[in-house]
């Protein structure tokens, strides 16, 4: 038994009192990107985050899925999905939980964090006050636990505000901007105009539904938003509601935008509440849908889903231009690649398009100094509230692209520990290199950055292989495909002439094949706006194998498009097989992501006119049976020294004729050898949302299996079962060797693939 008497001076309650390397402020996926990448670099990591969940708005509070360049595989960004700690947390994911249920994707989170040693974890904790060492510096962060009655005191060298509300730089002091800044600040054409359209994106809850298998009764609560189809019109397009459909695809459902979206938060979630029982008793009570007289509702959010709030001000600010030109920064440490999507103030009740997204042709960098500011030297942003305008965060603010930025602060934050430096010093042109070599070497993609890594030893290594793969095209072993839509077989980066190539076919009737031969204008980039040939091929009715040749030379630095437009009259050749870094394309639509098959925005908006060519998800994917007359030469070996680990401008991947496979790296003197790191193939091209879509295979089909790793005859590692893309491989302790051999299996038959190895 415990007992305490009276305490005439009331009782101060308990306090805990500790220091950290970094305080990680926010744990959302930025936020847990920031603090595993920092802990795994060996530095002391705090992680605050005010919720009992992990994930922000991607946990089963909140429940969206979370995106970033793929944008649902809509758009021109192939390869694009997010590498490092995200694409291993989505990978991992798919692997335990491809039905996607954001409940595990919690324990996942959880997992995640716990298995780190060097990060404390703090739920249910809520940053209330920041303490100073001098002006420009944060010395100390004030957290109060309500459910463990604790206040935590809490110093640390450095602090990201991971937070989406950015509590600790308002608290420092450390200048904002909220809302939507004028065409003339930054000269952005897609401005809006404040009183008409507004200046913040709202809020969201989501709910989800079930059938019962019995009829079910619903009592709207007396909150409920009466006669909803009155004031949300959306209810009466089918565009936006259908009686099916729950979750995330209630997207629009938005409100706030006219308010505050920090200190209005609670009435925001309250009017939220207030649309979503109101439009269930339209669904349930209107009459109108009498197939759901057997469902009921199995979930609504508890709390909203954030769009936009507090931006602070960098030490640059990306602005629409940045992601248009797709403008190339020295200190480029990320990427967006989500459409520029802005939404109306109003929200729900609005009564015209509940967005407005414009794409860029392919991925934009973002530069470390949207992270930094210059008013606290100790703090960086991360996750939405980065420097960025209105607009521009209407592309930036999207989760994978948060984490991906998340990935950066907490790498640099364990370079400055470790170097005794701040942020900014990553900010200066000679410093930035570290910090993105080390990012890259952790799976992270920085587009247009290829410097190599004077200390990885694969460089003065010969590499010898059991075989390579000479890609000469694909069989037609899955029948026919109408070519309803322009199809194309998209090719890494060859240079010189294509040799002459042939596809069987189907022809309904006596017609006119027209072939393309494509490029992107810019080289990065899937956007096939350049026609470098065209043919024009005459067809008999019935099957036939045409041959045709290009006489244009490629420049070897870009993909190219084999294009066939769409005719109603031809079925194409089409095949399971896949080959890395090769994929077929369609010129079709995406409505979720307004992509209807071309842009065309309007002349004054800054945004360019281009037709959308992407592919279909894994489960329904096949590939044209172009063949050609002599093989490509594209996965030779030296492409282990490519420092850009995925395809880009090529294949970027050592591809064998087999299964079963060896690589050799030797050196004229021994090497001391410390760590060495792999990269397979996860599909970059595959969007894996956290929730809601769901996958029919746990492990991506072209990603080594098995594999050991020999430094001479001492096994060094053997891994059987992998599935991600990057395994770092630390050795207990240094090993001397002239010779390192990987052995590499698939299980199934499916080519052994390598991206490259770092060798330390």
């Amino acid at each position: 038994m415990r007992e305490e008497g009276f305490i005439q001076g009331g009782r101060s309650g308990k306090r805990i009192r500790a220091s950290y390397d970094l305080i990680v402020v926010g744990g959302g996926l930025t936020g847990i990107c920031c603090a595993i990448t920092a802990a795994r670099r060996g530095i002391r990591v705090c992680l605050i985050q005010d919720r009992p969940v992990l994930g922000g708005n991607a946990s089963s509070e909140v429940r969206v899925w979370s995106l970033g360049a793929t944008a649902h595989m809509g758009n021109n960004n192939r390869f694009s999905r997010e590498g490092g700690v995200i694409d291993e947390i989505l990978t991992e994911n798919i692997f335990r939980n491809r039905e996607g249920n954001p409940i595990l994707f919690d324990a996942l989170l959880l997992d995640k964090v716990l298995s780190e040693k060097n990060i404390t974890l703090l739920l249910n904790t809520s940053v209330f006050e920041v303490g100073k060492s001098a002006p420009d510096t944060i010395e100390k962060v004030l957290a109060w636990n309500s459910i463990s009655e604790i206040r935590y005191d809490l110093s640390a060298r450095l602090f990201a505000d991971c937070s989406g509300d950015g509590v600790v730089g308002y608290l420092a002091g450390a200048p904002f901007r909220m809302g939507a800044e004028d065409e003339t600040m930054y000269g952005e054409n897609f401005a809006p105009e404040a009183k008409a359209y507004g200046e913040l994106l709202g809020d969201t809850i989501f709910f989800y539904v079930k059938d019962t298998g019995h009829d079910v009764e619903f009592i709207p609560p007396s909150f409920a938003l009466k006669n909803a189809e009155k004031y949300i019109s959306r209810l009466e397009d089918g565009n936006y509601f259908s009686q099916d459909q729950h979750g995330c695809k209630y997207w629009w459902i938005e409100y706030g935008g006219r308010l505050d979206t920090v200190h209005d938060s609670d009435g925001i979630r309250k009017e939220l509440l207030r649309i979503v029982y109101g439009i269930w008793d339209y669904i349930k009570n209107s009459g109108k849908y009498p197939a759901m007289k057997t469902y009921t509702l199995e979930w609504v959010g508890s709390i909203p889903g954030k769009r936009e709030s507090r931006r602070f001000v960098g030490k640059y600010t990306l602005t629409q231009q940045d992601i248009v030109q797709q403008r190339p920064f020295y200190d480029a440490v990320s990427y967006g690649g989500w459409a520029v999507d802005l939404h109306p103030s109003d929200g729900v009740y609005y009564p015209g398009k509940a967005c407005n997204q414009w794409h860029s042709k392919g991925v934009y960098p973002i530069p470390f100094r949207c992270f930094v500011g210059d008013d606290i030297r100790n703090l960086m942003f991360g996750g939405r509230i980065a420097s960025s305008t209105h607009i521009a965060n209407g592309s930036s603010r999207v989760m994978c692209t948060c984490a991906h930025g998340g990935q950066a602060i907490g790498m640099a934050a364990a370079l400055c520990i470790r170097k005794g430096v701040l942020p900014e010093y990553y900010t200066l042109k000679e410093n930035v290199s570290e910090l993105q070599l080390a990012l890259e070497a952790s799976g992270q993609f920085i587009p247009g950055f290829r410097e190599k890594d004077p200390r990885d030893k694969i460089y003065t290594a010969r590499l010898t292989v059991s075989s390579t793969h000479a890609f000469s095209g694909f069989g037609c072993d899955a029948g026919f495909e109408p070519l309803r839509f322009s199809a194309a077989l998209l090719l890494p980066g060859v240079a010189g002439r294509l040799p002459g190539m042939s596809i069987p076919l189907r022809a309904k009737d006596a017609t006119l094949l027209t072939v393309q031969l494509r490029e992107s204008s810019k080289a990065g980039n899937f956007t096939p706006d350049v026609i470098l040939e065209e043919k024009a091929i005459r067809l008999d009715p019935g099957e036939s194998c045409p041959f045709w040749t290009f006489a244009s030379e490629l420049k070897g630095d870009r993909y190219v498009f084999v294009c066939f437009l769409a005719n109603e009259n031809v079925s194409l050749g089409v095949t399971d097989r896949f080959a890395p870094g090769v994929t077929t394309v369609y010129n079709q639509t995406c409505p979720e992501v307004s992509n209807f098959g071309r842009q065309d925005p309007p002349a004054s908006s800054g945004f360019e006119a281009f037709e959308f060519w992407c592919p279909k998800r894994l489960n329904e994917a096949r590939n044209l049976s172009v063949r050609f007359a002599s093989p490509l030469d594209i996965y030779g070996v030296d492409n282990l020294k490519n420092p850009v680990r995925r395809p880009y401008q090529d294949a970027g991947c050592w591809c064998a004729d087999s299964p079963s496979a060896t690589l050799e790296l030797e050196w004229n003197e021994e090497q001391e050898i410390s760590e060495i790191t792999l990269f397979f193939d996860t599909d970059y091209d595959q969007a894996m949302e956290s929730v809601q879509m769901g996958y029919d295979r746990p492990v991506m089909p072209l990603c080594v299996r098995n594999y050991s790793l020999f430094a001479g005859d001492t096994l060094l590692s053997e891994v059987k079962g992998n599935y991600q893309a990057v395994n770092h491989i630390q050795l207990p302790g240094p090993v001397r060797t002239k010779n390192l051999r990987l052995q590499v299996h698939n299980p199934e038959d499916i080519n052994a693939i390598v991206y490259s190895m770092i060798v330390k």
